[in-house]
């Protein structure tokens, strides 16, 4: 059964840990110095916070699949809305896990996550990305082109092999 996915940048991660733990009555099931997250049941959501340098809001969407079926699944969904232009990053590390993904944006350019959780890792992402939560793409620094990052999501719908990197 898929879960739904919601990131969300905040500016002071210890009062909104507080904020939220109390607004789902349960504590987040992971805290590192610049992210929680909450495996909600009811409803079934895995919500996200992270205090990374990102501007304060939604970050980002996504669906995460129980099983590889179900990612493929989410996958040929993601192919339809998107005329084949879902970005694919494979098996990556990002946000503490080890995860195998692909990236769509919807027509306003939110972009939506959709990843199969492999394993828990002790790092947020990549070490190569950059640190100083600007965004990095093959738009404004030819040099990220050659670096995969491992949360990435598409810049825009015109070209979904533009990435904006978050803070690694």
């Amino acid at each position: 059964m898929k879960r739904f996915h919601v990131h969300i940048a905040v500016t002071d991660l210890a009062r909104s840990i507080d904020f939220y733990s109390k607004l789902f009555g349960e504590s987040p099931v992971k805290v590192q110095p610049d992210y929680a997250k909450w495996m909600l049941d009811d409803p079934r959501v895995n919500f996200a916070i992270s205090a990374r340098g990102h501007a304060a809001g939604v970050n980002h969407f996504g669906m995460q699949s129980d099983t590889a079926a179900e990612l493929a699944e989410l996958q040929g969904f993601a192919d339809a809305a998107s005329s084949n232009n879902a970005l694919q990053q494979g098996e990556t590390t990002c946000c503490y896990a080890r995860s195998e993904k692909h990236w769509v944006l919807d027509p306003q350019g939110l972009a939506w996550e959709h990843f199969l959780t492999l394993s828990d890792t002790p790092t947020f992402g990549s070490e190569s990305a950059q640190r100083d939560g600007s965004c990095c793409s093959a738009l404004n620094d030819p040099s990220c082109a050659a670096v995969p990052s491992a949360c990435c999501a598409p810049l825009s719908s015109a070209n979904t092999a533009q990435t904006c990197c978050q803070q690694e």
